[in-house]
């Protein structure tokens, strides 16, 4: 906010986890599964200020890559729609399939939001450098996917451990990244771009305002 620009910080993890918060709190309501009130108030406070999140990012994201998450936006909140309204009318006296779509619609897009991050962990390898992933966002990556994969585990709820499990996996491999990476400030005249491109800044520009940048699409 102070910069006014997310930079290079991609918004579809935000977007994700608003999906995966929003369908863990649904799935935790009493008329879907049993005993699991603590997903439901984690989970909607997650999704209160995930929205915070995304509302800011829309705010100060380039027009073209606005234009992508807003699209994305309106892509999930009408998945949860969706998933919602078939289990309260389609479902209606049946609690089993009912939890079970739900918990299913929760697991699977739970282990697309904590694999989201792999572009970002792509561009941290073929940059070097570790400027567009922070470090507490992967350490809470690491910690939030180990705790409710241990909850899931203790209330022997496979809906909760399986793609928690996987969240706590691909967590501790953004943490080795970074141990890797961290005092790597990667190539200066290399950048990243929203797009998927580098940047190849050249190093001597021909005047002090007017340097030499050249884009080229990624070889891979």
């Amino acid at each position: 906010m102070k910069k006014r620009s997310t930079e290079q910080f991609s918004g579809i993890p935000y977007v994700m986890t608003l999906l995966n918060c929003l369908l863990a709190a649904w799935y935790g309501l009493p008329f879907i599964s049993k005993d699991n009130y603590l997903v439901s108030v984690i989970n909607g406070t997650g999704a209160v200020i995930e929205t915070v999140y995304v509302l800011i990012f829309l705010i100060f994201a380039p027009k073209k890559e606005k234009a992508k998450i807003l699209r994305l936006l309106l892509c999930i909140l009408a998945i949860f729609s969706t998933i919602a309204l078939v289990s309260v009318f389609a479902f209606h006296g049946k609690p089993k399939k009912k939890q079970l779509l739900c918990g299913f619609a929760a697991t699977i897009f739970s282990i697309i939001m904590y694999a989201s991050p792999l572009s970002v962990m792509r561009m941290v390898i073929k940059t070097k450098s570790v400027e567009y992933m922070p470090f507490l966002l992967s350490l809470f990556v690491f910690l939030c996917g180990t705790s409710w994969f241990t909850y899931g585990l203790i209330g022997k709820d496979k809906f909760l451990y399986i793609p928690n499990g996987f969240g706590s996996l691909l967590g501790a491999m953004q943490l080795i990244l970074y141990a890797i990476y961290r005092n790597n400030k990667g190539d200066d005249t290399k950048k990243p771009t929203t797009d998927g491109t580098l940047k190849w800044v050249c190093p001597r520009p021909i005047s002090k305002s007017n340097p030499i940048i050249f884009i080229m699409d990624n070889p891979n």
